[in-house]
């Protein structure tokens, strides 16, 4: 009980009843959380373990599982693709300063897309007029090619063999390209190991290059190309570059000899206008607008005053006039010194050139142009004629 001291409250000692009382209490308490972390431990190994088991064999069989995918995805591409790629070879007849006779060699790859023997490849792979040249499919059998037609501005050629009901190959579409994405390059590699396969991803795309035949010591530039690190081996040029869906992508064009798995693809969207031409017409036909041109970069629109950092400067000098007389540009109202920015509803750019837009017109197709004048916004309307 309590009693005052001094106005103060003294507070009575607990008796020894009780205070065993509380000491038991501690105790019961103590063996109760020990019995409940021991529990949980146990209830926790087991869920981790659970976990692990289940988690960890899900990760590992489903990157197994990716791999395998990815794999087969190759295979069934190749499967699809091979057959209809083919490897040509040309021959030259030479003759010494002494007089003896001999031959020079040269090699490359295409593929068929007409099952009556239209085959498509690189321009450089049939550079020479002089040569004669063989296409091999891949059941090894042994055709005479002729040159059926090149296009002037890009590096493609056709070819015609006298054969049927060959394997055609799928073209794909190469304007849904993303970066990263799984390619297979497929070719006649140095001219003597046919249809060798490498994979890889597309590395970039819109690239502009510029590309050199050793053979021939000639150059071109290229534009808006696919950049690869599928290996392109010498020999491979002209064969398909491949979606995992084994559908043509690309062309393989060059490789850059400074880097390490740096290879070039024209896209195949390019060569459609060319298949589809060569195919109904017997020959390559282009639309023209008629103009010399400078693409226009942030530092080339620095250095000359120019109002927009991209576009085509229309240009002309003493040898050579900028627009072409009797052209549609001409025709137009188009001249010397104007900027092109559009081309219908398609901005001229660093990845989409002027050239490469009027490429996926038709001969006889009315196109507004968008240009500038003395820095005034204009239009016009051409109709694009074939080029020559």
């Amino acid at each position: 009980m309590d009693e005052k001291i001094e106005g103060k409250t003294k507070q009575a000692k607990p008796t020894i009843q009780t205070r065993a009382k509380k000491n038991d209490y501690k105790v019961l308490f103590i063996l109760v959380y020990f019995l409940i972390g021991i529990l949980g431990g146990v209830f926790g190994s087991f869920v981790y373990l659970d976990y692990k088991s289940q988690n960890g064999e899900n990760v590992l069989s489903r990157t197994i599982r990716q791999n395998v995918t990815e794999s087969s995805a190759v295979i069934d591409a190749v499967k699809k693709v091979g057959p209809s790629v083919v490897s040509i070879t040309g021959e030259t007849k030479t003759v010494d300063f002494f007089g003896n006779a001999g031959s020079s060699k040269s090699s490359g790859t295409g593929f068929i897309i007409d099952k009556n023997g239209l085959i498509i490849t690189n321009k450089h792979v049939v550079s020479n007029q002089n040569a004669s040249y063989s296409v091999f499919t891949s059941e090894g059998k042994e055709y005479k090619a002729e040159i059926k037609a090149i296009d002037p501005s890009n590096d493609i050629a056709f070819l015609k063999i006298n054969a049927n009901n060959l394997p055609v190959a799928e073209l794909g579409n190469s304007d849904s390209l993303q970066v990263g994405q799984s390619v297979v390059a497929i070719g006649n590699a140095l001219g003597q190991y046919q249809n060798t396969v490498t994979a890889g991803v597309i590395s970039a795309i819109g690239r502009a290059i510029e590309a050199g035949d050793s053979s021939s010591g000639s150059s071109e530039s290229l534009e808006n190309v696919i950049q690869t690190d599928a290996a392109i081996n010498p020999g491979n040029s002209g064969g398909p570059l491949v979606n995992l869906a084994g559908q043509i992508i690309g062309i393989n064009t060059a490789i850059d000899q400074n880097g390490q798995s740096i290879g070039f693809a024209i896209p195949i969207n390019t060569a459609k206008t060319d298949v589809d031409s060569v195919i109904s017409k017997g020959k390559i036909i282009r639309p023209m607008l008629g103009v010399r041109y400078i693409p226009i970069t942030k530092e080339f629109a620095a250095s000359n005053n120019l109002s927009v950092p991209e576009g085509a400067y229309i240009y002309g000098s003493r040898s050579e006039l900028g627009v072409l007389p009797g052209s549609p540009a001409e025709k137009a109202g188009l001249k010397d010194g104007d900027i092109i920015t559009k081309i219908g509803d398609n901005k001229i750019s660093a990845s989409q050139s002027l050239s490469s837009i009027i490429a996926k017109y038709k001969v006889g197709d009315k196109v507004k142009i968008s240009y500038i004048r003395d820095g005034k916004q204009k239009t016009t309307e051409v109709t694009l004629t074939e080029a020559n």
